[in-house]
């Protein structure tokens, strides 16, 4: 099978279907115990749970222990059948028929109601809802090359293509919501009550969430390839990184999902533990609101990267084990375009550049154009940051201070931050890090389709030459040419500096050495999570 690249109101009616109750969990057979809890650590609290609406890394991990796809990933990053236990492909490469497993059920929507069958119908549903104008998801601009979703029967769901892409197959690994969760069967609101309490088909059933956030998962002892051998996850958040590293080694939770480097020395001589690296497509950036007419001009924003020593930051703050990148795909993407190096450390090109840009020092120090000061807002997520990015952002604002750049820091909670940013866009400059599962499309980022409230364009970024190619990438059958095109969006997005894009870094898990059979997805992260196990010893 082909290797994997990711990162949903037609109504029809429901065929009265008989679900006998089973005689018991079904089993995974591999001969390893049930039971034992896992408490994991995560850096903030998810905005939502379901799969649709959600933009942010905490609830894409709870996601994927809830919901399942039409097809999956397995630990060689093959695609195998999920949902769909097997599929056709037309020789014109513009039909894909699935056909559905007949043993799958939804997670039961109330507390001793019977589990409602999977079916066809809930897949054209979860593709309806998630087109709809109304529906703000960055999955949208994702799936716009479906023409048309149609049943063919309960476990038969043809899906019809504009045109041929690259890689479809790997793109219907999309989670399948039911037919029956939201209360809205049109579109999904963030304010509907199935985003905070979703139901799916995964390894684990949303039990509850706290008062104080943390998010209960329990086995579904009807997963359909097997009961997860783990009862319970919890995910509990935490508003201060540097506390992960210290609850770890009192065992207050077993598992960090992303360690703070200042940890790793002290995790790698504790011999209690695992630290298990993974090499996300990922990399951080400052990212620009261009609406603002001080950062409208990209000279302003090309002047804000000369005057980082982006090399030194890493260094000094992540023990260099890194990479500084020049553009808009992760180092480790086929896409990425080596040939566009990263602007160097040059202050005095910065001042130059602004100076171009009609500004100059006023009588404070600080730069001013038509009687405005270049002093602007930079917004960070979650009000007590880890002390690595607590120092990036210090160094940030001394290296701007340098060519007359007044930077105030606004440290916030993770979900206010995330209202500024994506919803309100009150902000001048966020920092921010993304993860890609699919590191070549990067449509949802930089099209100008993709500005609006929730939408991933949250600087407002637009330009017609980077439409067009993003548009002329996702036509193209030809891999070469879309090569090609996307080293030239890479080139242009990197001149244009709608961020100031810094590093890639090596991502660490840590996890108590209780848990057996860790195997970790680099993007979703617990995709293999059911075939982890406790021995019976060191359950608790």
């Amino acid at each position: 099978m082909k290797r994997s690249a990711r990162v949903f109101l037609t109504v029809f009616i429901l065929a009265m279907v008989m679900v006998l109750p089973r005689a018991g969990a079904l089993s995974k057979g591999d001969g390893n115990p049930n039971g034992g809890s896992l408490n994991y650590g995560e850096y903030g609290r998810p905005a939502t749970l379901d799969p649709i609406t959600s933009n942010d890394m905490i609830a894409m991990r709870i996601s994927e222990l809830i919901f399942s796809g039409l097809v999956g990933i397995d630990e060689k990053q093959e695609i195998v059948a999920d949902l769909a236990e097997r599929w056709e492909i037309s020789d014109d490469g513009r039909i894909y028929t699935f056909y559905l497993r007949k043993d799958v059920t939804w997670h039961p929507k109330d507390e001793g109601q019977e589990p409602m069958p999977f079916t066809a119908e809930d897949v054209v549903f979860t593709h309806s809802i998630m087109m709809h104008p109304q529906t703000i998801t960055p999955l949208k601009v994702r799936y716009e090359f479906i023409e048309k979703v149609t049943k063919l029967d309960d476990h038969t769901v043809e899906f019809t293509l504009k045109r041929p892409i690259l890689n479809a197959l790997a793109k219907f690994s999309f989670k399948i919501i039911p037919k029956h969760g939201p209360q809205n069967p049109e579109f999904l609101a963030r304010e509907d009550a199935f985003v905070q309490h979703p139901i799916g088909t995964g390894p684990y059933v949303l039990k509850n969430v706290t008062a104080e956030g943390e998010v209960i998962l329990t086995a579904n002892e009807n997963y359909f390839k097997g009961r997860p051998h783990i009862d319970k996850f919890i995910a509990r958040p935490f508003a201060d990184q540097n506390i992960l590293g210290q609850a770890l080694m009192f065992n207050a939770i077993d598992m960090i999902v992303l360690v703070n480097h200042r940890d790793i020395p002290q995790l790698q001589g504790d011999k209690r533990f695992v630290l298990q690296p993974y090499n996300a497509l990922s990399y951080s950036f400052f990212g620009f609101n261009v609406r603002k007419p001080l950062l409208a001009d990209k000279r302003v924003r090309k002047a804000f990267t000369y005057a980082l020593n982006r090399q030194e930051m890493l260094d000094s703050f992540f023990q260099g084990q890194g990479t500084i990148i020049s553009g808009p795909y992760a180092p480790g993407s086929w896409a990425y375009n080596l040939d566009v190096q990263p602007l160097s450390f040059d202050p005095e090109a910065a001042v130059a550049l602004l100076a171009e840009a009609g500004f100059a020092r006023g009588a404070d120090g600080i730069m001013e154009k038509d009687g405005r000061r270049l002093s602007l807002t930079l917004k960070v997520p979650i009000a007590k940051e880890s002390e690595a990015v607590k120092r990036v952002i210090l160094a940030f604002k001394n290296y701007l201070s340098k060519i007359g750049v007044e930077i105030h820091a606004e440290f916030q909670e993770w979900l206010a931050w995330k209202e500024d940013i994506f919803l309100h866009h009150d902000f001048d400059i966020m920092f921010a890090a993304w993860v890609f599962d699919d590191s070549a499309d990067i449509s949802s980022l930089f099209h100008s389709a993709e500005v609006g409230p929730w939408k991933n364009n949250f600087g407002a970024y637009s330009n017609p030459e980077v439409d067009s190619l993003i548009v002329e990438s996702k036509l193209t059958l030809d891999h070469e040419k879309r090569r090609t095109i996307n080293r030239k969006l890479h080139e242009i997005i990197a001149d244009e500096n709608p961020y100031t894009f810094l590093w890639t870094i090596t991502n660490y898990a840590a996890y108590n050495k209780k848990l057996r059979r860790v195997a970790i997805h680099p993007y979703k992260f617990f995709s293999f999570a059911d075939n982890w196990y406790i021995p019976k010893s060191e359950q608790r």
